[in-house]
């Protein structure tokens, strides 16, 4: 990536240049942080600790939460720095890793959602062939499949933005390092670079998005032959995935499937797949599973337990 250019670092210009509006952002992204933090940590000891969860969805999920944590600590640090500094500047080196890093975790996260759509149709669609299509090894070859995937994207888009020449421009009118407005710096033609961006990041995202809207439909198809509980418990399953999937790739579709153009609307829209989602995953991952919630509260049980027999 040795192009030669003029720029050493890069200058965000942030969601806010209000230093009021600036401080009531970072209070409240501090709490969404700790929300995300917190919540998909809970998740991943939960899922560890209870033996009854270690089984694929659970599996899948816990990779969800780990992706959801290193996908926001991509941004949201930087982005709280920002809020309380005047130096709201990154190195040439630091935006390509940023780059790198929220397009890497940003991709699991798709190819994780994608395979947890297919993980339900195996169990709800093919229940007596479930733990033969769904065993320990094919969820590790899935699993690592996604996460070779999402390095395969991120290393090519983050060469194909950097390896175009940055003469002067120096503000990115963003709060971090993302393809659109970094290219709108470069100072050379970038309408080939555009046009591969969308190959790559938006087809991915378009395209998996349909896979997901298939293989719902499929499963919503086939519940129709099922008693009511069965009914009942698949939904409520399936559900929450649809409302993460929806919450995700609807803005993700919005901001890549296009050409390298920019809306005043996009930094909002960044901030709901970038924040808002992660944050909102545990929260429908345990407040509509039953099964989280009871895996919850056993662990709960058995350290309050633990601690009651330490005092006796």
């Amino acid at each position: 990536m040795e192009v030669a250019n003029n720029v050493t670092e890069f200058v965000f210009l942030g969601l806010s240049q209000d230093p009021g509006a600036q401080l009531m952002l970072f209070a409240l992204f501090l709490l969404f942080y700790l929300v995300i933090l917190v919540g998909n940590l809970l998740i991943l000891l939960t899922v560890l600790a209870d033996p009854r969860l270690h089984t694929p969805m659970y599996f899948f999920l816990s990779n969800l939460s780990f992706v959801d944590i290193a996908y926001s600590s991509a941004t949201a640090p930087k982005m709280m720095a920002d809020f309380v500094s005047e130096n709201k500047t990154i190195s040439y080196g630091g935006c390509i890793a940023q780059m790198f890093t929220f397009h890497f975790f940003g991709c699991a996260e798709i190819f994780v959602l994608t395979v947890m759509a297919f993980d339900r149709y195996a169990a709800i669609c093919q229940p007596l062939r479930y733990t033969t299509i769904m065993s320990a090894n094919v969820c590790t070859v899935l699993a690592s499949l996604s996460w070779l995937g999402a390095l395969g994207h991120s290393f090519v888009q983050t060469l194909l933005t950097f390896q175009l020449p940055f003469c002067n421009a120096q503000v990115i009118d963003h709060y971090f390092c993302d393809v659109h407005p970094v290219l709108k710096l470069a100072c050379a033609d970038t309408t080939l670079v555009n046009m591969l961006v969308v190959a790559n990041s938006g087809l991915i995202s378009l395209g998996c998005f349909l896979i997901l809207l298939a293989s719902y439909t499929v499963i919503l198809f086939s519940l129709r032959k099922r008693s009511a509980e069965s009914r009942r418990k698949a939904l409520s399953t399936c559900g929450s995935h649809l409302t993460v999937v929806t919450f995700f790739f609807v803005p993700c579709i919005f901001i890549y499937l296009r050409p390298s153009t920019t809306f005043p609307l996009d930094k909002a829209v960044s901030v709901f797949y970038t924040t808002i989602t992660p944050m909102l995953n545990p929260l429908i991952y345990t407040l509509r599973n039953e099964d989280v919630k009871n895996a919850m509260k056993r662990l709960w049980n058995r350290k309050f337990s633990l601690k009651e027999k330490q005092k006796g």
